[in-house]
């Protein structure tokens, strides 16, 4: 076989990928149109597994027209250079590079991994660049007036469903902007519009994105869509503040379901509008996690390669199951399961994989940390300090090995790195412990609407983001609510007491709401604080409610920015005034 033909195999594969990817994301609109928020999830979680499923099927592909048995050199360093000169004019060539690293590295063992065969660095430097201006449109206000352009706009989205009273919508949305940015506000004949053609899509809500050009600068915007009670839409919310829309973007949300026929220029448009977000995060956000994972380990290897740091002991108090470390000038940690676990944790490794692997499948509803997941990781020795390589070797001896100047890590997460919410608290002066007490009991009800069961609710399994977010991120005890038994402590009579018996059976699903404070709080000043705050959660009801809610399929939205941002919040606080 000619290296050329295979180039065009490989690239044909991805071919397929992208277009069933495109596909898949496709039925979106469709599906918010029609309120199908099952359909919703369906999509979400299938596009997670589709490129997988391509890669493999490439790889068949490949091993029935050549011998993969051992690497001919020589031809695939060919087969490379005939690739990456397919790519020159190609509108998803980065995402093309990490489809060939996938075939590549399935096919032969990783000593061959070097940028000699793969994409380790992109290649695509030096090629002619996406121009950013194919992803979006623009409009200007100064042919049919402010209003209309705004109208024309939101027209040509096509939401496939009527809104309710766009005309108002419309009224609300430029008051909203004067005084969210009154210093960017001209008049409109000074501005100009520019806009990502199609709307993101995340559970139950659309999201318009775009930003203002004018003389004063560049105002990024998202504009919020929902259905209101009658099932028609309605503009819920406009967000200029760039902390709000890095939320909207976290790491800890569902993946946006977005059309793109050229994703680097959509990254590069929002990468614009939100410039402290990494190229990784963005492709991540925009559902392209296999780009993201190979965009971070190009931003890891660079950071090593300009750096000093040392591997230490991520802080917090050690885990039961996960060995955890952290650079300490690099934002992230590494979770490692341990090779045995504590008496406490009835379970084994092939668990706790299924329980990380839930999490990535499900809507994350902002509280739950994103994992980068990664298999025969070579790292330096020498950026290792003493005591975590003697603790590595205590706990995880079964996952490493060492070669030549080389640490190999069979297995591992990677997260983003937060303040553990225990450690938080105590540095924490009360206004701010209250807070984010407050925030933890909002995370825990979240969760609950999503089906999740957080498992261990320990404020050391959560962590504090820099926009003072409560995350969980610690998933070994992490099951679906519908699976939980949620009962009422027995009270024992005083013949029960002196009986000396057990006074109640306590079954692996059973939990009992009215003990969560006994375990996870023992300042008296918080306890008091969530008792105030949110005294639902320690009563057996609530919790049997939220099951209820997720059998009836009653599906909330949660909404990602404050209530006081949403349009009829501030209707309703107006009529009450």
């Amino acid at each position: 076989m000619h290296a050329f033909s295979l180039a065009q195999l490989i690239l044909s594969g991805f071919a397929k990928h992208y277009q069933l990817f495109q596909e898949i994301t496709g039925q979106a609109p469709t599906a918010f149109a029609s309120q199908d928020w099952g359909k919703i999830q369906q999509i979400s979680k299938a596009r997670i597994h589709h490129y997988d499923a391509r890669v493999n099927e490439t790889i068949s592909d490949v091993k029935e027209l050549l011998n993969c048995d051992v690497l001919d050199e020589s031809f695939w360093y060919q087969v490379k250079q005939h690739y990456l000169d397919l790519l020159t004019f190609h509108p998803q060539a980065e995402l093309a590079e990490t489809f060939y690293n996938s075939v590549f590295c399935r096919l032969f063992d990783r000593q061959y991994f070097n940028n000699d065969f793969i994409f380790v660095e992109t290649t695509l430097k030096d090629a002619p660049a996406v121009a950013v201006e194919t992803e979006y449109r623009s409009y200007f206000p100064v042919v049919k007036g402010l209003k209309p352009t705004i109208k024309q706009i939101i027209n040509e989205f096509d939401f496939q469903c009527e809104f309710a009273n766009l005309d108002q919508d419309i009224r609300l949305l430029v008051k909203a902007f004067i005084q969210q940015a009154p210093d960017t506000h001209h008049q409109h004949h000074q501005m100009r519009f520019d806009m990502l053609p199609s709307p993101f899509y995340r559970n139950k809500g659309a999201y318009i994105i775009g930003r203002v050009v004018s003389q004063s600068g560049i105002q990024p915007f998202i504009i919020s869509v929902l259905h209101d009670e009658q099932g028609k839409l309605c503009i819920d919310a406009l967000l200029t503040n760039s902390s709000q829309m890095r939320v909207i973007f976290g790491f800890a949300r569902a993946y946006f379901l977005v059309s793109t026929n050229t994703p680097s220029a959509m990254v590069h448009f929002l990468n614009q509008l939100m410039p402290n977000k990494t190229p990784a995060e963005l492709y991540n956000a925009i559902g392209f996690h296999k780009q993201g994972k190979t965009e971070f380990y190009r931003e890891f290897l660079h950071h090593l390669d300009n750096s000093n740091d040392k591997f230490v002991i991520a802080p917090g108090t050690p885990g039961m199951v996960m060995m955890v470390f952290t650079l300490p000038n690099f934002p992230y940690v590494f979770k490692i399961i341990k090779d045995k676990f504590s008496e406490s944790k009835p379970f084994g490794r092939d668990t706790v994989l299924a329980r990380y692997q839930l999490v990535k499948n499900h809507d994350r509803v902002g509280r739950m940390a994103d994992t980068i997941e990664y298999s025969d990781v070579v790292l330096p020795l020498n950026r290792f300090c003493p005591e975590l390589l003697r603790q590595l070797r205590a706990t995880i001896a079964g996952s490493i090995k060492i070669e030549n100047n080389h640490l190999v890590i069979k297995h591992l997460y990677i997260e983003r790195r937060m303040n553990p919410l225990n450690l938080f608290i105590e540095q924490a002066s009360d206004e701010q412990s209250f807070k984010v007490i407050d925030d933890y009991g909002l995370a825990i009800k979240e969760m609950l609407q999503a089906n999740i069961f957080p498992g261990d609710m320990l404020l050391k399994n959560f962590g504090v983001s820099k926009h003072h977010r409560v995350i969980f991120y610690d998933y070994d005890e992490v099951q679906y609510l519908t699976e939980m038994n949620f009962r009422t402590l027995p009270k024992p009579s005083l013949d029960d007491l002196y009986s000396g018996a057990d006074l109640y059976s306590v079954a692996p699903q059973d939990v009992f709401p009215e003990q969560l404070l006994t375990f996870v709080m023992t300042n008296p000043k918080l306890k008091t604080f969530f008792e105030q705050t949110h005294p639902e959660l320690l009563t057996v009801e609530y919790w049997q409610n939220a099951q209820a809610d997720i059998i009836n399929k009653v599906s909330k939205h949660i909404y990602p920015y404050p209530p006081e941002q949403r349009f009829n919040h501030i209707a309703k606080q107006k009529r009450l005034m």
